[in-house]
């Protein structure tokens, strides 16, 4: 039997699931009603079936967004012209939230307890939701953009002030950039200093963030893995021993030249080191997947210890090319956890050993029809 060495926090935290699932029209799924677990959800089903589609919704209702498409419209079924998910999310202090997105091609509507709200972030802060799909095995050897992602969705969900000083830097940057295209020399002075000041904030934001997130991570990848020596290395987008406004000025040639700013927190990134070398280049495929699931799961154990509200984990495929021995590890720790999990497979026997996980449900999917197995 799988034993979870690491302990959770004081339980200080607002535990929240997902208690009842409404979906029309998204993808294969015409007409869908659920009632999930608090806890684990297993849906099974052949490819093609349905069974991302109904993660797709879930990601929806928390986002707003797809995590299979750019754009929402096109997750409308073919032939409809809207797509409606709503949900009612149950806390362990009673409140019930219900929430609902509405797409009819042209605009989206995004509803929280019967008031129309004009910010997806509402919805992300009423559904805190973590993704695990086969691209989050990208992280560690794709570009740093998803490693950036992967920071910011820790901040946002610690710091509520963060997407507001994330969006001054954005804008100061922006700004900057098209001075730099147009050689405006002279009016460069005024958003250096803004592009200092916020880009700074962000950077220190996600710097505390990994310092914080590497003891967590350090665990869990020690039950999942026998590696040792690994760190996690924040590179902040400039230079550590010059701030970024001393940076700024030293790259003004440069940045003209190009037309583009050079430095700053829009450059940041992390790596992930194995005996101070970048573990990517060293670890097998599998031993890649069971780090990047162990940085995913830091994340949102890291969000309950600091006594936020608990997150939803949707994993969708993602334990395919696992072992059997890797899978009944994750499941084991996820039903550890106190979090609501979603996920998905091709067939009932992929999931691991469930006789440990305790209570949980099992789904179906056929034909973009969803039935409790």
């Amino acid at each position: 039997m799988f034993k979870r060495s690491l302990k959770l926090a004081a339980k200080n935290y607002v535990s929240m699931s997902l208690q009842k699932l409404d979906i029309y029209h998204v993808r294969n799924l015409e007409r869908v009603s659920l009632a999930p677990a608090a806890k684990i959800n297993l849906i099974y089903g052949a490819n093609g079936s349905g069974k991302s589609s109904l993660l797709e919704a879930i990601h929806l209702l928390a986002r707003a967004s797809s995590f299979r498409s750019t754009s929402v419209k096109n997750a409308i079924q073919f032939s409809h012209e809207e797509l409606i998910v709503s949900g009612k999310v149950h806390f362990t202090t009673g409140h019930v939230s219900h929430l609902g997105i509405q797409h009819n091609g042209k605009q989206l509507q995004i509803r929280i307890d019967e008031e129309t709200k004009h910010s997806r972030s509402e919805l992300a802060y009423a559904l805190p939701l973590q993704l695990i799909h086969p691209k989050s095995y990208q992280l560690l050897d794709a570009g740093p953009q998803l490693r950036r992602e992967f920071m910011d969705w820790g901040v946002f969900n610690q710091h509520t002030d963060f997407l507001n000083q994330w969006r001054q830097f954005k804008k100061a940057l922006n700004q900057r950039n098209a001075l730099l295209k147009t050689k405006r020399v002279k009016e460069l002075n005024v958003w250096n200093h803004e592009l200092q000041q916020y880009g700074t904030i962000v950077a220190n934001y996600r710097e505390q963030y990994l310092t914080e997130l590497q003891p967590i991570f350090f665990k869990i990848a020690d039950q999942f893995l026998e590696l040792k020596n690994l760190e996690l290395n924040f590179i902040q987008g400039w230079e550590q021993e010059s701030s970024l406004l001393d940076k700024l000025l030293a790259d003004q040639e440069k940045d003209l030249r190009y037309g583009f700013t050079h430095s700053g927190s829009h450059r940041a990134d992390f790596q992930l080191l194995l005996d101070s070398r970048k573990a990517k280049d060293f670890v097998s495929r599998g031993q890649l997947k069971l780090l990047v699931l162990s940085l995913k799961l830091a994340q949102v154990e890291l969000l309950l210890n600091q006594g936020s509200q608990s997150a939803c984990i949707l994993i969708d495929d993602a334990v395919a090319e696992l072992d059997y021995l890797s899978r009944s590890k994750l499941l084991a720790f996820l039903a550890a956890m106190d979090i609501q999990v979603f996920m998905t497979a091709t067939e009932k026997n992929e999931f691991g050993d469930l006789s440990q996980i305790g209570e949980y449900k099992m789904f179906h999917v056929e034909h973009g029809a969803i039935v409790e197995a």
